[in-house]
């Protein structure tokens, strides 16, 4: 529900704010960029070693690529507040390509898939990416998560991981009976502190987790001098350059490598940059921009021998938590991570392989959230979500997100194309199939289902409200019809949708939107807002704050009705020929089209405060409008409709009717139906029986006595014995949107079936 519309005079244009200086631009990195880039580089050492280590790929390649990322993606990406390095989403692709090319080969493959992240960006399409259903991505990281976890657990125990993770289980019991102490200690200590360091408060609760982990497993194993397999480095980060080489065959297996490196990096750094986006309220990403961006710090990385870059969540978060303003943090936070690899990388080989297996470990585990799972229970979508992580885990991530793809279609013909069908039992004899939403040949072995369970001989119903509906439908529908009716039933097509099913012989089906907006039933201020005044007249600062809301409305109308509304109208554009005369009260909340579900042209309304008709001293309008209904338009019946919480019956239960001023002379037209109520109309004992309150009671009332004094009307009750017309009441309760039956000495509620027959 948006704002309610502010209905005072309209403000001033904002004014604009001055663009900031160069010197102002300077002041704010030094203030929120410098410091958030330190905390950033923190995040991203640790991390990207471990990466490193988990794709079999060399330590320094995640070094390398943290560098490009943060300076390449950060100063030419579409994101400003994002942070691009290796990322844990890519290991397992990484891993079976160095496995099945070696590493050199793996680095053109990043180079390639660089190139057609370029690609796509200049096409524009990078929104497109966006249509990949998000639990399908969210499962597709928890399988990812999964799989690093399995691996690296062998590594906690003093172990070797093995090449899948079905081996990785089935061979789990045996590496937690040879166990060793030192890296289980080592790992043990660095999943506790990664568990228990978010809880730190204050300002110690601010050094990364992950840093703090690392550095206390590394201290351990070192004042305690445990033996323990470190990290060994052959050099400083420009000494690990590595150029990429070109693959001997296998060019097949080399394009998909390149198609999925490409499409999983896009997609995980176009959804990091909207989650950003939701941070911040700074500057939106240029999703375009972004995605060339990464494609070019793709190709720098596969070049200098580094890991494939996408947008990583971990990172982007802390910067923004840190206070980020600009993406001269991510450059920075590059910068940083250059300068340690180049002038204190002795300090890395003093980091235990175990040290990094329980902080990937960890980081496989965070990879699989609750509130995923959650989401996609909630909105039906478990099946795609369990269905991609199992792939992922035992094929492999191509084939696992192929799987949850497919489902996620799968399931959205199902709930867009497939209509809902079911069978109803009205009376004994009576009976209303209901079909709603797409109704396409997908659909017709549940529609002839349930029409083959509506028992024979019977009065049948078949409500469609469809959007859609296919010549295959209109053959089922008209053959059953057809069998039903020659065995003694009777049927009824209502097509209450915004298709028919002329529709389906006429030519190609379409879909039709249906007529009316989700607005029609809305007040304006549960949807109009200042902001929302943007059409012809509202947007005009001349108009009246007043006249707004109306035009507004008109506005809305035009956008969303008037298209759907105008072949109804042409048809009567020349004359109208309504059924009924509907006389109802003034009062905002009575719809008379809305409760009686008519349509233009069917209701001839006359409006008045307490729906009443004067006697003796007749009302000129109300009078003409009756003999114009009855004589001219030949209406067939006359409604006369009260409400609940009338404000002309509370004025005559206060004896408003005799105060003086223009409302007590028309409320004293009432004195009629408030002397029947205090004399204990039948009426009104009805209403009580069914918990109807005192100014209820008497609104019901006085719908009796209007009866009555149309019974003995000049033109109404002369019609009425004539046999020309009927003369009903009915009741509109507001707190519960229902409508009860009134007749002169009863009343009656009108559930579905009455509402039926």
């Amino acid at each position: 529900m948006t704002a309610q519309l502010d209905r005072s005079s309209p403000a001033e244009p904002p004014v604009p704010a001055p663009s900031p200086t160069p010197r102002d631009r300077l002041a704010s990195v030094a203030r929120y960029d410098v410091p958030a880039s330190l905390v950033v580089f923190l995040v991203a050492v640790p991390l990207s070693i471990g990466i490193a280590v988990a794709s079999g790929a060399p330590v320094m390649a995640g070094l390398i690529a943290a560098v490009i990322g943060g300076i390449l993606a950060g100063a030419l990406g579409g994101s400003p507040l994002q942070v691009s390095g290796p990322a844990a989403g890519l290991t397992v692709v990484v891993a079976e390509l160095v496995n099945q090319f070696g590493w050199r080969i793996t680095c053109l493959i990043t180079v390639f898939a660089g190139v057609l992240q370029v690609v796509l960006g200049l096409s524009r399409i990078a929104r497109q990416a966006l249509a990949i259903s998000p639990v399908v991505v969210h499962a597709m990281l928890a399988g990812i998560g999964i799989t690093i976890a399995l691996q690296q657990i062998h590594v906690l125990l003093g172990g070797e991981s093995r090449s899948s993770a079905v081996a990785n289980i089935t061979s789990l019991p045996s590496s937690i009976l040879n166990a060793e102490a030192a890296p289980v200690a080592i790992g043990g200590v660095v999943v506790a502190l990664m568990l228990l360091w978010p809880r730190i408060t204050g300002p110690l609760g601010k050094v990364p987790g992950p840093l703090v982990a690392v550095v206390a497993g590394t201290g351990l194993s070192l004042a305690f001098s445990m033996n323990v397999e470190r990290i060994d480095l052959p050099g400083n980060l420009i000494e690990a350059v590595e150029l990429p080489a070109f693959p001997d065959g296998q060019w097949a297996a080399f394009a998909t490598g390149v198609l999925t490196i490409a499409l999983i990096a896009s997609v995980e750094s176009l959804l990091s940059a909207v989650a950003i986006d939701k941070m911040h309220s700074g500057r939106r990403t240029n999703f375009d921009r972004e995605l060339m961006g990464q494609g070019a710090a793709n190709m720098v990385s596969g070049v200098a021998g580094g890991l494939p870059v996408t947008g990583v969540i971990v990172r982007s978060a802390t910067n923004v938590r840190s206070g980020a303003r600009s993406p001269a943090s991510a450059v920075l936070h590059g910068v940083w991570v250059l300068i340690f690899s180049v002038l204190f990388i002795g300090v890395v080989e003093l980091v235990p392989y175990a040290a990094l297996a329980g902080l990937l470990v960890m980081i496989g585990v965070q990879l699989v959230k609750l509130a995923d799972i959650r989401s996609a229970t909630r909105t039906g979508d478990v099946v795609v979500y369990a269905a991609t992580v199992v792939g992922v885990v035992t094929l492999n991530l191509l084939e696992g997100v192929l799987i949850g793809l497919a489902i996620s279609v799968l399931l959205v013909l199902r709930r867009v194309l497939w209509a809902r069908v079911r069978a109803e039992q009205l009376t004994e004899d009576s009976w209303r199939v209901v079909v709603e939403g797409s109704l396409s040949f997908l659909s017709l072995p549940r529609l002839t289902r349930v029409l083959q369970s509506v028992p024979a001989g019977r009065s049948v119903t078949i409500e469609l409200t469809v959007d859609f509906l296919d010549h295959a439908v209109y053959d089922a529908l008209h053959e059953w019809t057809k069998q039903y009716e020659a065995t003694g039933g009777t049927v009824v097509v209502d097509e209450v949708g915004a298709v028919d099913m002329a529709s389906a012989t006429a030519g190609p089906p379409r879909r039709m939107p249906h007529m009316l907006s989700a607005r029609t039933f809305m007040p304006w201020s549960q949807w109009q807002t200042v902001d929302s005044h943007s059409g012809p007249f509202t947007a005009d600062a001349v108009t009246p704050a007043a006249l707004r809301p109306v035009l507004a409305g008109v506005e809305e109308y035009h956008r969303r009705s008037a298209s759907s509304m105008r072949p109804h109208l042409e048809k009567l554009s020349e004359f109208q020929d309504p059924d009924t005369f509907f006389l109802s009260c003034v009062d905002s909340r009575v719809l008379p089209n809305t409760i009686t579900s008519a349509g233009p042209g069917d209701l001839f309304t006359v409006r008045n405060m307490g729906n009443l008709i004067p006697v003796g001293d007749p009302d000129t309008s109300l009078e003409a409008a009756l003999e114009y209904g009855v004589n001219t338009l030949a209406i067939s019946s006359v409604v006369v409709c009260g409400h609940s919480g009338c404000g002309a019956m509370r004025g005559l239960l206060a004896d408003a009717h005799d105060a003086d001023g223009v409302v007590g002379e028309w409320l004293s037209h009432g004195r009629a139906s408030l002397s029947a109520f205090r004399s204990g109309h039948p009426v009104a004992r009805d209403a009580a029986e069914l918990g109807f309150s005192e100014i209820d009671q008497l609104a019901m009332v006085n719908v009796a006595v209007q009866l009555q004094t149309l019974s003995r009307h000049a033109v109404v009750g002369k019609a009425v014995a004539e046999g020309r017309l009927e003369v009903v009441g009915l009741f509109f309760d507001i707190p519960t949107a229902r409508v009860v039956l009134v007749d002169a000495a009863s009343v009656t509620e009108l559930d579905q079936e009455q509402a039926q027959n």
